[in-house]
């Protein structure tokens, strides 16, 4: 009797072919590595990098929207809480401080069942929140520095 031993072929997982997707959409020079703890950083564009991560079940969003205010922090804080509230001026995403409290974050979890355009469209809304708060920071901060605040 012959035994054929046949090499085990790993499967991409959901995360992997929607960003081989995404990158093909894109035009994108090559697909982001895998790094550890299963995270991809993906360069949108030069100042900006998302890092998704595969979630059991799920998606994740993550970046970075700057440092975080030294002036008049307590205003933009009121107005970050109040986007927050229930994800309504956030698309779902939610604002926090990072673990050393110096920056500005935003993060977002997506369901597991989805499909490329549903990823695309989430991708792109996360994108899109994260260049209109840099912006709102950015504003901020000359606001506060020219005690408009």
């Amino acid at each position: 009797m012959t035994v054929i031993i046949v090499p085990k072929v790993r499967r991409q997982t959901l995360l992997e072919q929607l960003l081989t997707t995404l990158v093909q959409d894109l035009e994108i020079e090559e697909l982001p590595k895998k790094e550890e703890g299963g995270l991809y950083h993906l360069q949108i564009n030069p100042e900006m990098t998302i890092t998704v991560r595969e979630l059991d079940p799920g998606i994740s969003f993550f970046s970075r929207i700057g440092p975080c205010p030294d002036v008049k922090k307590e205003e933009l804080f009121i107005t970050l809480m109040k986007a927050n509230f229930l994800g309504q001026g956030t698309g779902g995403a939610a604002i926090a401080m990072d673990e050393n409290e110096k920056d500005l974050t935003l993060s977002s979890v997506l369901p597991y069942d989805m499909n490329y355009k549903m990823f695309k469209d989430a991708l792109e809304d996360f994108a899109n929140y994260l260049d209109y708060y840099r912006e709102e920071l950015i504003a901020h901060q000359a606001a506060a520095e020219n005690n408009l605040l």
